[in-house]
């Protein structure tokens, strides 16, 4: 029998004894009474926030929810940006990745009700990694979170700048014997300017006794979401215009005579400056729907024994339709002699002017869906002196892409790209031939890659070269875990009053499938004009400083209709057979799919200390890791590259195993009754990325780059030490600081390094620039946060917070989702019915990784939420909310903010509740 079979049957034994010897129990005996902690309103939901900081022995920040459904937020992240150093990233207008204390949010871990629960993305450029999708978990169901940044032997490891567990409500903590409440929502986005119904109902029961309970909710949430941008793809050397590109060289450039005099001299002298290789405007809509299913089962027959059961249900959809509009003025063939003006400062093309070059209309229509459930069953007894308590449970997230159709049209015209006044004015398109200046808003001037060739397409494809018309793609993931977990605990009089051992046995599993096929056309191409094209609403790019009027009245087309066409085989010749999704049918995709297995076995033991002046704990944790990571070989290399069979292709596994000691401290010393100074120090790991682990591999073969996984990656490693000071000045008041250093080896960067591979565009092997995973070296994490909170006379009252985090890796690149600054601040008046909250949060820039060889950076950013409420009675309220109330603007550029990669904004958002309460 397997250690994890004899694991699980021994805890779920260990708790059928106790129960039946609870059932065995005198009837009569006393149940004891529990203290109830009743929170209602602002200051005392942050005041049991303060208590249970101030009590405990690591340190932490906690989130006490107000009431079921009071987060001002759309999702769990949002609720906790207010703790210092804990920072989210809105790529989408949500906060979905959480960083805390400037460390990567891979590296951090997430945990529910103390165990891991499974999660899964939803944009198809997503890998699976160890980053929680925050996006998962309605705010609903949350009863506290508590962000560890000190970390206990107790806890499971895995993360390097703090863990959040989220703490639901337990049945047996309800106040009274019967529990009704309901929220309905009425939500209202002023960019997509859409109306989207929120509703959330909660049942607890709990009998006299307070010896069984049962708690049930549901909470749906839907979301039209729109983001308007500018955006960019990749960045070119100048010399790619000069004849430089490798790919092509000598041809397509300003040797074919369109830029001469000072346009020639002004390249030729600058080879080395970047600009970007297309620019253009971007329109995505989404429609987010989630569905969340809560159980909890609670059973304490006798005072010794409690039983827990957890079970937690979502299901959401992330259905999308992105288009694209944008000049393509850095293509090989169609743009690069083009060029007729340019204008360049301090390394960047700042400006540059093309005739008769290449503009394309993206269109990818994507249905995405997230399902997870996850079990966890936990019990404890309490003996004299001593505890046994163990966990069982299981958790899965299905994710990802399940199709997209992507349709691709082209178009030939005259055009301005124009970055001067970045990044104020982020870049501006404009079409300049007087003929021809409708292009963006004219959709028959887009049509389909028809092909060449001397051929006839109408009777086959003899002699004739299909257009690339864009593809279908499939792109599912798995993320799943088994966990088992038995502790015990030994009470003793003494200085160390408390000792704790346990053992955790966790089986992982992450994988990635991809398929795929392109959509090949052959001849007279239709037009975008075909699928029920109009023009984007009045407001779109509202907040983008710069923007001519033919950007802000370009056309869309109906995707869901070209989603049919690209199904239904419209484009298809009759002699041409519909094209089948495959897993071999490209390399692309191929290599796309991967498996990660991951088997941990962790033991620990920690002592707990006390005495009137000092407590805290000390302890170790021993971990053992062994994994498997598989994907697929080319085993069958041809002319054109890989076969395209399932025999050209092998499956490989790379097995990897080590161990690591944690050994970790925590001391609270009592200086006074108010105040308490702070000492920790530990060693951690964080495990690499399931995609980095894995073999996945691409490539570009225009612009001669690409990327792929690594196997062979070490954890990360870190020696954290953190010192605090708290003062608790006054009822519901704090002021405290802290400083921290993460001193992390074994730090895995993104190193982009030559490398040779087939290109099948060329026929012949060629020099790619790869970017992979990489065990680079060391990093180190330094800083400080400061925090203040106090209520004052007559209802008011504030919390502020400032954070430093200074962080590079030892060869000077920057970590990433590091801002060196962070600001909090949050104003709350309560008094009587009326409640009113605000939070404001401010970030430096901070950088996000590599992409196409670009150091990728966002620039600083500020948000603004508030939230309003008012209390009927004891059991109706009403609260509106805002978020995003500044439209804040989310800018990603390449390397130097004069090169903007993607400029988006995703509008304010509106929320009225209505609550009730039985």
């Amino acid at each position: 029998m397997s250690l994890r079979h004899v694991l699980l049957a021994g805890t779920v034994s260990a708790l059928a004894l106790a129960a039946g010897a609870a059932a065995a129990q005198d009837t009569g005996q006393t149940t004891t009474t529990v203290d109830e902690v009743i929170v209602t309103g602002i200051r005392a939901s942050l005041q049991q926030s303060l208590e249970t900081k101030r009590n405990a022995d690591a340190i932490i920040d906690v989130v006490t929810a107000e009431d079921v459904g009071k987060f001002p937020s759309s999702n769990v992240a949002e609720a906790i940006t207010i703790i210092p150093g804990v920072t989210i990233d809105r790529a989408f207008g949500q906060g979905e990745k959480v960083s805390i204390l400037g460390t990567d949010p891979a590296l951090n871990r997430t945990l529910l009700n103390g165990q891991t629960v499974a999660s899964a993305d939803w944009f198809i450029l997503d890998q699976p990694g160890r980053t929680f999708n925050y996006a998962l978990l309605a705010p609903q169901i949350v009863g506290r979170v508590e962000v560890f940044k000190s970390p206990e032997a107790r806890i499971d490891e895995g993360s390097i700048g703090g863990t959040v567990d989220i703490l639901t409500r337990r049945p047996l903590d309800l106040t009274g014997g019967l529990t009704l409440s309901g929220a309905a929502t009425y939500l209202y986005n002023d960019r997509s300017e859409e109306a989207d119904p929120q509703f959330s109902a909660l049942a607890g029961w709990r009998n006299a006794d307070r010896t069984f309970g049962a708690l049930v909710s549901v909470q749906h949430a839907k979301d039209g979401l729109r983001r308007d941008g500018l955006e960019a793809y990749g960045t070119i050397p100048a010399s790619y215009y000069a004849g430089g590109n490798p790919e092509n060289p000598g041809g397509n450039s300003i040797l074919n005579g369109n830029c001469t005099g000072a346009c020639a001299a002004t390249l030729l002298a600058n080879p080395n400056a970047r600009g970007l290789n297309s620019f253009g405007t971007h329109f995505f809509e989404q429609d987010r729907e989630r569905d969340t299913y809560t159980v909890a089962l609670q059973w304490r027959p006798v005072a010794q024994l409690d039983l827990n059961f957890d079970w937690l249900h979502v299901e959401a959809t992330y259905n999308n339709t992105n288009q694209s509009l944008f000049a393509f003025q850095g293509n090989t063939w169609n743009s690069l002699g083009a060029l007729t003006d340019i204008e360049i400062e301090d390394g960047v093309i700042k400006y540059a002017a093309f005739n008769n070059a290449l503009s394309v209309l993206d269109v990818q229509y994507r249905e995405a869906a997230l399902t997870t459930d996850s079990y966890h069953l936990d019990g404890k007894w309490q003996g004299e002196g001593w505890d046994l308590s163990g966990d069982i449970g299981y958790s899965k997230a299905d994710g990802g892409t399940q199709r997209q159709l992507f349709g691709e049209f082209l178009n030939w015209a005259d055009y301005e790209v124009d970055f001067r006044g970045a990044p104020g004015s982020p870049g501006v398109l404009t079409y300049t031939d007087p003929a021809n200046n409708d292009v963006l808003s004219n959709p028959a001037k887009f049509s389909f890659d028809g092909g060449w060739g001397g051929g006839d397409p109408s009777t086959g494809p003899t002699g004739y070269n299909a257009g690339w018309g864009g593809n279908i793609v499939s792109k599912p993931t798995t993320d799943k875990e088994t966990y088992g977990q038995v502790d015990f605990g030994l009470d003793r009089d003494g200085f160390f009053d408390r000792l704790q051992f346990g053992y955790k046995y966790r089986k992982h599993e992450t994988d990635q499938r991809m398929s795929g096929v392109t959509v090949s056309i052959y001849g007279d191409p239709d037009s975008a004009a075909m699928f029920n094209p109009s023009q984007v609403p009045g407001n779109y790019l509202d907040g983008f400083d710069g923007v001519n009027g033919q950007m802000t009245g370009r056309f869309r087309i109906d995707g869901n209709a070209l989603a049919n066409y690209i199904e239904s085989g419209g484009y298809l010749r009759p002699w041409q057979a519909a094209p089948t999704p495959t897993v071999f049918g490209n390399a692309e995709f191929t290599a796309q799919n991967w498996n990660v297995q991951e088997t941990i076995n962790a033991f620990y033991g920690q002592a707990n200390f006390e005495n009137d002046r000092i407590r805290g704990n000390v302890g170790l944790r021993y971990v053992r890791t062994e994994s498997d990571s598989g994907g697929y070989v080319c085993v069958n290399q041809t002319a054109s590259g890989c076969g395209t069979t399932e025999a050209d292709w092998a499956w490989d596994v790379t097995s990897k195993e080590y161990d690591d000691f944690l050994p970790s401290v925590n001391i609270a010393l009592n200086m006074s009754d108010d105040v308490i100074v702070r000492l920790a120090a530990a060693r951690v790991i964080a495990r690499p990325n399931y995609a980095d682990m894995s073999n996945y591999f691409w490539l570009s073969d225009q612009i001669l780059n690409g990327g792929g996984g690594n196997p062979d990656l070490d954890p990360y490693v870190s020696t954290n030490f953190n010192a605090a000071a708290e003062w608790y000045f006054g009822e519901n008041a704090i002021l405290s600081g802290e400083v921290f250093v993460k001193d992390i080896s074994n730090y895995i960067l993104q190193k982009t390094a030559p490398e040779q591979h087939f290109n099948q565009a060329q026929n012949a092997v060629t020099t790619y620039q790869i970017s992979r995973p990489t065990n680079a070296g060391s990093a180190l994490l330094k800083g400080l946060s400061v925090a203040y909170q106090q209520t004052y006379a007559y209802g008011f009252g504030l919390l502020a917070n400032y954070t430093l985090v200074d962080g590079e890796a030892d060869n000077g690149q920057d970590l990433p989702f590091n801002s060196k600054h962070q600001v909090n601040l949050s104003p709350f008046y309560e008094n009587g019915p009326f409640s009113a909250r605000m939070t404001y949060t401010w970030r430096s820039e901070y950088f996000t990784g590599l992409d196409r060889g670009d150091a990728m950076y966002v620039r600083e950013v500020d948000t603004l939420d508030a939230t309003a409420g008012y209390a009927f009675n004891d059991r109706v309220s009403l609260t509106v909310s805002g978020q995003n109330l500044l439209d804040s603007e989310y800018y990603s550029y390449a390397n130097t903010v004069a090169l903007p990669r993607g400029v988006y904004r995703t509008g304010r958002k509106l929320m009225a509740t209505l609550a009730v309460e039985f």
